[in-house]
């Protein structure tokens, strides 16, 4: 299914449908993040706000994007921070945001819907202050071997939503590409 429309439709129960994935990334995104104090975060692909509540916290300034208008409805009702701004964006066209404008930019669980890492790893650096952050958190390349895709119920039928396999060498050559250096892998 497309990746909008499918996210479109998901975002009415997306925070109530259990999904252990989704419960790990928050869990661990907020272990990982919490002691580090940041000006600017951008998060890329915040989808309800899942995230956008703690980054709020940690952050000073977040401009929140996602493609999915419902996503970003859910979103809107749900974080009530005046630190945070919400776009409308497509994240595979270059984003909405100054060059070395933020200090910490996340993907979580956004990226095996794009086919071009390059493209994303080369705006994040565009975007990233000298000593910034790209935080990703991401399905495990072996669970996608294992033909994993992002999915929720409608009735009987499992949706599953359009994804790329991306090996871990792709995140580590993009990053080597991009004039990032890896601090922690998990």
């Amino acid at each position: 299914m497309n990746i909008q429309i499918a996210y479109n439709d998901w975002s009415s129960t997306y925070d109530r449908d259990r999904n252990l994935t989704r419960d790990l990334d928050r869990e661990i995104t907020r272990k990982i993040l919490r002691d580090l104090p940041f000006k600017s975060a951008i998060e890329i692909g915040c989808g309800t706000g899942k995230n956008t509540i703690f980054l709020a916290e940690i952050a000073e300034k977040v401009h929140a994007i996602d493609f999915s208008e419902k996503m970003l409805e859910q979103a809107l009702e749900k974080v009530n921070s005046g630190n945070v701004i919400f776009t409308l964006g497509d994240i595979t066209k270059p984003l909405p945001c100054r060059d070395r404008s933020a200090d910490l930019i996340t993907c979580n669980l956004v990226l095996e819907h794009i086919q071009n890492l390059a493209f994303i790893f080369s705006e994040a650096n565009r975007i990233l202050t000298k000593d910034g952050y790209l935080f990703i958190s991401e399905l495990h390349p072996f669970r996608q071997y294992r033909g994993t895709k992002a999915n929720f119920q409608r009735e009987e039928d499992a949706i599953e939503i359009q994804a790329f396999i991306h090996h871990l060498s792709d995140f580590t050559t993009q990053a080597k590409n991009n004039n990032f250096m890896i601090d922690d892998f998990q």
